[in-house]
């Protein structure tokens, strides 16, 4: 690997920890506002909104500026988009209505669920071979399965407490179940479907993408088509036209947030990602977000630090590693049948290049 592709994989690792990072602070967001009146249908689609207009300059000068010459729009590619828009503003209106229901906790720890979608859908679409037998698929299946346990473990079982905090805070089960059981079923099974659609979304934007390989302008064109869906459904559900006014600076403060760096911003690295690592890559994040929801309950909520998160998130570690092995040997042994290929072109017989030199002098 060249020191160019080096620096690639060191900013693409990067900047997918930091949309985890900030994907759990914008669902804490999310729900102080909620909890101050914000509905969800609102916050959805002025978020699709915000992207909308922030990425049409970006969109606009990259396809100025660039020297790639792009195919043409065609009905195929209309189409994958507005099933892009369609899957992506549904998952999100189901998603942060599950977490109106339930917390943040909960959004973190169900979206561990994404790989293990992801990875199947990939495999029935037949973006990944199932090779039983081959290393890197059994690293892929294997970490998939321990991010998963891991991040159970994190929320499930709490253990001694390694580090305390002077204010008491409920444990991980007490916050996930929230005031109301039925309040976490109902959120739980919302945010299964989200994360569901998520890994339909990942599936289809990766075709999208190799479609049409210019970030910017899918997703822009992503976000535009979200925000038209989503303004039919949401004024349908939210007939109280008072609910479009925001009246608490949280709630601007979640919406900005979630139109910079949730639904432009993080949708552009995915799409990044998607194109250069493919689905199963991008989604091997997801279980990193219930050791970050630890970690900052820690730094800044003053949350005690206890056994089963650290436990959870070394075995979160592991099995991330071993998704992201898989995918680093899949990657260099493309790289060298690539390198095989070139050679044996190269190496042609003298006689043979001789013969096939007389031969187009002849005509």
């Amino acid at each position: 690997m060249d020191r160019r592709n080096l620096w690639k994989e060191i900013l693409l690792f990067a900047a997918m920890v930091s949309l985890e990072c900030s994907g759990v602070g914008l669902t804490v967001i999310y729900k102080e506002a909620t909890l101050k009146g914000m509905s969800n249908y609102v916050f959805v689609t002025y978020s699709f909104a915000i992207a909308t207009l922030v990425l049409l300059p970006f969109a606009f000068y990259f396809r100025m500026s660039t020297s790639t010459v792009l195919p043409s729009v065609r009905f195929p590619f209309i189409f994958r988009i507005c099933l892009l828009g369609l899957t992506g503003s549904l998952a999100m209106i189901l998603g942060y209505k599950g977490i109106a229901y339930s917390s943040p906790t909960l959004a973190s720890a169900m979206s561990t669920l994404t790989p293990a979608f992801t990875f199947t859908l990939a495999v029935i679409f037949r973006m990944e071979k199932l090779i039983l037998r081959s290393a890197k698929t059994q690293a892929k299946i294997i970490g998939t399965i321990a991010s998963i346990s891991g991040a159970l473990v994190v929320v499930l079982y709490e253990g001694p407490t390694i580090l305390s905090s002077s204010a008491k805070h409920p444990t991980s089960l007490q916050f996930l179940l929230g005031s109301s059981l039925s309040s976490w079923v109902i959120g739980g099974l919302l945010l299964s479907v989200e994360y569901l659609l998520f890994s339909f979304w990942y599936i289809i934007q990766t075709e999208v993408i190799k479609m049409y390989p210019s970030e910017f302008e899918v997703v822009f064109l992503y976000n535009l088509i979200s925000t038209i869906i989503c303004a039919v459904i949401c004024f349908t559900a939210e007939t109280n036209l008072s609910a479009w006014r925001l009246s608490s600076d949280i709630a601007i403060v979640a919406i900005i947030y979630s139109g910079l760096l949730g639904s432009s911003l993080g949708s552009v690295v995915h799409t990044w990602g998607l194109r250069i690592k493919g689905p199963i890559y991008v989604t091997s994040f997801k279980p990193l977000s219930i050791a970050i929801v630890a970690v900052m309950g820690f730094i800044f909520l003053g949350d005690a630090l206890y056994l089963g998160s650290v436990v959870g998130g070394v075995i979160i570690c592991v099995g991330f590693y071993g998704v992201l092995w898989g995918k680093a040997s899949e990657g260099k042994n493309e790289e060298d049948s690539s390198i095989v290929a070139i050679d044996s072109k190269s190496k042609t017989p003298l006689l043979q290049s001789i013969k096939a030199e007389e031969t187009r002098e002849a005509y």
